[in-house]
């Protein structure tokens, strides 16, 4: 790719990653063009289909999100380092504002591997958190990555169409996995 066009293709990334964040995946591609400061002409020349583009911005979140919990696996306390990383997931989920919706609808239609890849990658990098919480007794042993990821989806779920969702999903996450004794310990 060339130079310019490698800039148009980032900067339409990045234009509809802050316009799904605001309008979720229904955001005018027309709109995304203009933020991204090119002709729409060219946004369809990278992306030929509105799924396409949101297959980009998703697969891009997700690299990151993979990214962030490599830096945290190097983390001396292993416990906070999952919990931060959980964060960044139900950051990333309420953010993504019905886009992994969007993309389980029209993987019917075109390419169904992406939403797999892309939820196995996730898994694995929170599969090595969670063990290295276990190991460091920081993590029950009888909950799975896959418990885990329900728990911050359904939150996030819950909170997505919020003005203030990425807040309310922190706390209701921390309340989640805390539980509601003042100390952080269940009664009993």
């Amino acid at each position: 790719m060339r130079a310019d066009a490698r800039r148009n293709y980032d900067r339409i990334l990045a234009a509809a990653a802050e316009a799904v964040a605001e309008h979720g995946a229904e955001a005018s591609l027309e709109e995304i063009a203009r933020r991204a400061g090119v002709g729409s002409a060219t946004l369809h020349r990278h992306f030929p289909s509105r799924q396409q583009l949101l297959e980009a911005v998703f697969r891009d979140k997700v690299e990151a999100l993979c990214a962030t919990a490599g830096d945290l696996a190097a983390d001396a306390d292993p416990g906070p380092a999952l919990m931060t990383w959980l964060r960044a997931v139900a950051r990333h989920a309420v953010s993504n504002r019905g886009l992994a919706a969007s993309l389980m609808r029209g993987a019917q239609d075109g390419d169904p591997t992406l939403g797999a890849t892309c939820h196995t990658m996730i898994t694995n990098a929170g599969a090595d958190l969670l063990a290295r919480a276990r190991r460091a007794n920081a993590a029950r042993t009888d909950v799975s990555i896959a418990d885990l990821l329900k728990l911050v989806n359904a939150i996030c779920l819950a909170v997505e169409q919020e003005p203030d969702g990425a807040a309310q999903a922190d706390r209701l996450l921390t309340l989640a996995l805390t539980g509601v004794h003042p100390a952080g310990k269940t009664a009993g």
